[in-house]
């Protein structure tokens, strides 16, 4: 992913080497609504979930609410 970033020197307050990373999950976004019916998840045939790390490794929290 970071290949489609420009070449840039960004400006970041406490680390510029961090700036591509909130660039591209602004891109991406933060969060995902998938609809969910019967116990399943409504994917299409050929959609998959997947967790994209941009600052890590690192531990991380994922949080799921069903509505």
């Amino acid at each position: 992913m970071r290949a489609i970033l420009p070449d840039l020197n960004y400006r970041h307050p406490h680390d510029p080497e961090h700036a591509p990373d909130h660039i591209l999950s602004s891109l991406i976004g933060p969060s995902l609504v998938i609809p969910y019916a019967n116990r399943r998840l409504l994917l299409g045939v050929w959609q998959r979930i997947i967790l994209v790390e941009l600052d890590g490794p690192r531990q991380r929290t994922v949080q799921i609410s069903c509505f």
